[in-house]
């Protein structure tokens, strides 16, 4: 289990900011490992920011951007091009203007694809294991899994008390999502935790309560955020309002 860190910056602005320069950086390290590099990206107003930043920021031309993989912690199941769905988001604010190999981009089937969700969510399952190592495990390195976290606690869409917290299998169908739409596609918990390095990135006072109870040890039953780690970090990146609620070993970091 790796201890959890956290870095708090002033606005939600610097927040995107800096999750931008560290991806940027992040990015660079996997190529000159690995000669490639893979993210896991998520969706939300952060999120949206951090892509806006990372668009923004001169050091992106170092990133051989043909040598990277995009995925994506969950979806929702909405036909192509919605501007609800997450991938919709990522294309408009970083990806379209972006020197990326289109066969790199592993967006979630959308709702027009000609499947239901659970056989989208195996489609996606089967992608992942198509991408994977030969002769290894069924899912592809990440080197970075970008969470956004809600009110509630969730990541991607693994809700609390919701069932596809218990699910085994890489992906999943989520049915009678609590947010709005219902209908949704998630890496499960298993799936996000084999990542390299997970950063949970929160903003606003709204999710201070969430945050704070993640930090101080929740079941992750009931705040799925406190069941995230990546095998060699799990970094909680947060702007001060978000910070409000942080457990005491955390309070000099406010």
């Amino acid at each position: 289990m790796t201890e959890a860190s956290v870095a708090v910056h002033a606005d939600a602005d610097l927040l995107a900011q800096a999750v931008a320069a560290r991806l940027v950086v992040k990015l660079l390290d996997a190529q000159a490992e690995r000669g490639q590099a893979a993210v896991v990206l998520t969706g939300g107003r952060i999120a949206a920011a951090v892509y806006r930043a990372v668009g923004a920021l001169p050091a992106k031309d170092a990133v051989d951007w043909s040598r990277v993989d995009f995925w994506w912690g969950d979806e929702r199941f909405l036909p192509a091009g919605d501007p609800d769905r997450n991938e919709t988001q990522a294309r408009a604010a970083l990806l379209d203007a972006l020197p990326v190999d289109p066969d790199r981009i592993h967006p979630m089937p959308p709702s027009d694809a000609g499947a239901d969700p659970e056989e989208a969510a195996a489609r996606y399952a089967a992608e992942l294991a198509r991408a994977a190592r030969p002769g290894t495990a069924v899912l592809p390195h990440f080197d970075v899994l970008m969470l956004g976290v809600g009110e509630d606690g969730h990541v991607a869409s693994v809700f609390p008390e919701h069932p596809v917290h218990y699910e085994s299998r890489p992906v999943s169908a989520v049915r009678g999502s609590p947010k709005p739409p219902p209908v949704r596609i998630t890496l499960t918990l298993p799936t996000i935790n084999t990542a390299e390095e997970v950063w949970l990135v929160a903003g606003g006072s709204d999710k201070a309560q969430a945050v704070g109870m993640a930090l101080a040890g929740a079941g992750p039953v009931q705040v799925p955020a406190a069941g995230v780690q990546g095998t060699s970090r799990t970094l909680w990146l947060l702007d001060r309002a978000a910070a409000a609620d942080l457990p005491a070993r955390f309070r000099s970091l406010r």
